[in-house]
């Protein structure tokens, strides 16, 4: 069996069983966009769950949820609007539009490190072929914002915002409600499960690449001078693979490739032992689960460390999550935007006295010379070096320009004794591609086997997140079987957490199938010994054996 057959079969069941489905199919459909159907609906809720569950036992985490639409202001202090863009081209031939870098994955290395004019030089060198009608004839690269537009109100009053990229940036504008939350105390974290909306150039691979996704952050403020006291011992008998800087490849513990400064910080290691544990967990392949370290060409500038989780599947070695530790950029660059405070503050062991010499206004002659600016000057003036000279040019917010004479200005010489000091936290992030997981996860479980002579499929999932836990079968639909396998399902349904489905249709062995292709643990039998005695038949999924037992001991 080829792997491309593999994917088309597991693509066609995914379809018929309700785990995912081509978005607005009787319109036409559209490219980046998928349903997750009564099946694949279930199965995501209970992955974001369990993602939540995983992170909140850290205990000093909360959960947020904040508007997916952005106002503009905000994205532009966060660097997406001049930022968030993807080297583009277009087929001379057939009009497709295609990312630059993804054409060229088979012509270099990491693509996505080149800049503009050197995609665009490699580009019309080794003229890929058009995946959409092969031709080999493409434009000149351009960058292309990913982000959608829309408007915030309505006509004139209307002003311009996006539908978010990220779900990060609400927790970071949140930050000092999290500051008063926690009392004040850092290390802690904010987290988000929710979606995001990226315009791709030419989503391709299924639920890879999207329009409208899943996602799941957590921002996690730490003060940057603490001292490290992250315990990655858990993961002293569990080593992982990792790819560092230059390609090179080890199987290494966590306390071991912090020993080496391999990884710059304990946290991002010890968040990077956390999603290996959520990632096999919800049923991933340990086997086929990587870290790779970004190069420092491809790191964003403000970087100071970042690991990606690389899963295994049959699209190959596929990005699912980012584990950056991002400095102090984006609570500096809203703070710089807005002029609010965004910090956290640090007690010092013993107080500290600093001494300044050097100049403030005369309220006397200043206030009547500058009067409403007056502020604004004294604290312009106070910035000034003791060996400035008077009168002296300044330049206020807004771009005016007052001239301080001597006589507006007196020394200012004295001593402040302070007990502790403001600071910009630092931010450790992991993000989380919640539709690549899904799907990863999905792949992993199917399997495929021949059951008297026929092909038979199965979705070995983890129980943690079947979408289906009870499916309640009647061996037939007479003789009262079905009323009472309606009732253990009804009663299965009533329990806290349960999901049971009821299928009455067809043999008992097409049932089993039908439960089997959608990862169903435990299947329920009501026959006629039911009827007699008030046992039914439970079937494993895994083992395939059977045993009988009350229905009340089911959940």
């Amino acid at each position: 069996m080829t792997q491309e057959g593999r994917l088309e079969r597991l693509t066609g069941m995914l379809r018929r069983r309700g785990f995912l489905l081509p978005a607005f199919e009787i319109h036409g459909g559209a490219k980046g966009f998928y349903d997750f159907g009564p099946v694949g609906g279930r199965m995501r809720s209970r992955i974001n769950q369990r993602w939540l569950d995983h992170w909140l036992e850290l205990g000093n985490v909360v959960e947020l949820s904040c508007p997916t639409i952005t106002p503009f202001a905000v994205l532009e202090a966060s660097g997406h609007v001049g930022e968030f863009s993807d080297f583009m081209t277009q087929c001379n031939a057939c009009g497709e539009a295609s990312r630059a870098d993804t054409l060229l994955e088979n012509h270099h290395p990491n693509p996505d490190a080149l800049k503009r004019d050197e995609l665009e030089t490699l580009l019309h060198d080794v003229k890929p072929s058009c995946p959409a009608c092969g031709a080999q004839n493409w434009s000149d690269v351009s960058a292309q914002n990913l982000m959608f537009n829309t408007s915030i109100g309505a006509g004139d009053s209307g002003r311009p915002g996006f539908l978010r990229p990220e779900t990060a940036q609400g927790m970071f504008t949140s930050f000092n409600a999290l500051f008063r939350h926690f009392r004040e105390r850092l290390p802690f974290g904010a987290m988000q499960v929710g979606k995001g909306y990226r315009n791709e150039i030419a989503p391709r691979q299924g639920m890879i690449r999207l329009r409208e996704f899943n996602m799941a952050e957590l921002e996690y403020f730490i003060d940057p001078e603490a001292p490290l006291d992250d315990d990655l011992s858990s993961w002293d008998s569990v080593p992982l693979t990792l790819i560092s800087e230059g390609n090179e490849t080890a199987s290494m513990t966590l306390s071991a490739a912090c020993k080496k400064e391999l990884i710059r910080h304990s946290t991002v290691a010890r968040f990077m032992g956390i999603t290996h544990n959520f990632l096999v967990d919800v049923g991933i392949d340990p086997k086929r689960i990587r870290f790779r370290q970004h190069e420092q060409d491809e790191m964003a500038h403000y970087a100071v460390d970042c690991w990606d989780a690389e899963i295994e599947g049959s699209y190959g070695w596929v990005e699912c999550v980012g584990i950056a530790h991002r400095g102090c950029y984006d609570l500096q660059s809203h703070e710089e935007a807005t002029g609010k405070t965004l910090r956290a503050r640090r007690e010092f062991d013993e107080p500290r006295t600093t001494e300044i010499d050097g100049w403030t206004i005369n309220g006397a002659t200043a206030g009547p010379a500058f009067k409403a600016r007056a502020g604004q000057v004294k604290e312009a003036v106070e910035d000034l070096p003791k060996s400035t000279a008077f009168p002296y040019e300044l330049t206020l917010a807004g771009g005016d320009v007052v001239v301080v004479e001597p006589e507006h200005v007196k020394a200012n010489r004295k001593s402040i004794k302070e007990t502790g000091e403001w600071y910009l936290p630092h931010v450790i992030e992991p993000a989380f591609g919640i539709d690549r997981i899904i799907w990863h996860v999905i792949d992993h479980a199917y399997q495929e086997t021949e059951k008297n002579g026929e092909p038979y499929t199965m979705m070995g999932l983890s129980p943690s997140i079947v979408p289906v836990d009870f499916a309640v079968f009647p061996l037939f639909e007479k003789d009262g079987m079905d009323d009472m396998a309606r009732q253990v399902h009804q009663k299965l349904c009533r329990t806290a957490g349960v999901v049971s489905m009821y299928d009455g249709t067809g043999s008992i062995g097409r049932r089993y199938a039908r439960a089997d292709e959608i990862g169903v643990p435990l299947c329920i039998t009501v026959d006629h010994q039911s009827l007699e005695d008030g046992t039914v038949t439970v079937r494993n999924r895994d083992s395939g054996e059977q045993h009988r037992t009350n229905p009340e001991s089911l959940a």
